[in-house]
């Protein structure tokens, strides 16, 4: 068993750009479901608006790069009309729903065949970075760092950029959380009907926390697309959202920081298991009294049980996560 190498993956791995896109998404996630009190299941989707506006505008428009911020805000604003219009108005259940339809409608789209000139099918679209790689201050073949935090030059700009944005957007929704929007949407998530008899449009409100949440996450999807070089739609697949709330949850609902503890701390446990598995099975399947446990093929279903499991336990034993008040996990569902 090589702790050594186990315990520098999982610690390269909470600071790591996964760690970063994971912490963008939960903050835009948190705005919706921590302090306005909407389900919202979709935030890949969101994501994928990012990630298909910095490759649709080098790939296909002929325009600079970074006009795929713009195009990729532009898809946000209309992925939330088209969620919100029709279900704002109803019970946080119905949001739910929706929103986790409309992701597996915007991945199958995006794969579909008929839009291939525009998407690039289930292969995606590539080698739409190069203004980005451009900038990049680093060699990209040197390593940089010391262990066990050590990146490659690209790595460790994409890196820069992804936690930047992570602590700009931190700024930003605490700021905006103090204010007096801020106290409006956390009204509507505990009672609506009271925010509503005074004179607030909470439909509105609503509207604008599903925007601004789905723009957040909209960077989340430039970072992942950034670091992977590529946009895939099967990358922004149902099961994202639910890994990015399992680490919202963890940190602590309606706290910033829980966003980003959170996602770094669901990186760390997801690596040091998904690692110590792999070292139990590296000479071959783990066996106890001729009973064969694991094998090195189900070291992945494995790991997802166990990400799994403490997610019960989590919901089970502090519901509010490290940082969070269980009071804030209390919405109106009417």
């Amino acid at each position: 068993m090589d702790w050594i190498r186990i315990f520098e993956n999982t610690l390269r791995a909470a600071v790591g750009i996964d760690a970063a896109y994971f912490a963008l998404a939960a903050i835009g996630l948190n705005v919706q479901f921590g302090y306005t009190g909407l389900l919202n299941f979709g935030q890949a989707a969101f994501m994928a608006c990012g990630s298909y506006g910095l490759g649709m505008t080098a790939q296909y428009f002929g325009v600079g790069f970074w006009w795929g911020i713009p195009l990729g805000l532009f898809f946000v604003v209309l992925l939330a009309l088209l969620v919100g219009i029709p279900t704002l108005r109803l019970r946080a259940d119905y949001l739910a729903i929706v929103t986790i339809a409309t992701a597996e409608i915007v991945r199958l789209f995006l794969r579909s065949v008929k839009f291939k000139k525009y998407f690039g099918g289930s292969d995606g679209i590539n080698n739409f970075s190069r203004e980005y790689r451009d900038l990049n201050p680093f060699k990209s073949g040197t390593i940089y760092g010391i262990r066990p935090f050590l990146f490659s030059g690209y790595s460790l700009y994409t890196l820069i950029v992804g936690w930047v944005l992570v602590a700009l957007f931190s700024l930003l929704v605490w700021q905006l959380m103090r204010s007096p929007w801020g106290r409006v949407v956390k009204g509507i998530r505990e009672d609506e009907d009271a925010v509503r008899s005074l004179g607030k449009n909470v439909y509105a409100y609503k509207m604008q926390s599903l925007v601004i949440g789905g723009f957040i996450g909209m960077f989340s999807g430039m970072v992942f697309a950034l670091d992977r070089g590529s946009v895939q739609p099967d990358n922004y697949s149902r099961d994202v959202t639910f890994y990015i709330l399992t680490a919202l949850v963890l940190g602590g609902v309606a706290k910033v920081s829980g966003s980003v503890v959170g996602s770094m701390l669901f990186w760390f446990i997801f690596v040091l298991s998904d690692n110590f598995l792999r070292e139990l099975t590296r000479d071959g399947p783990l066996r106890i009294g001729g009973v064969t446990i694991i094998q090195s093929m189900q070291v992945g279903p494995v790991n997802y049980m166990i990400v799994g499991l403490g997610l019960i336990l989590l919901m089970t034993f502090r519901p509010q996560g490290i940082f969070g008040n269980r009071q804030e996990m209390a919405l109106d569902g009417r």
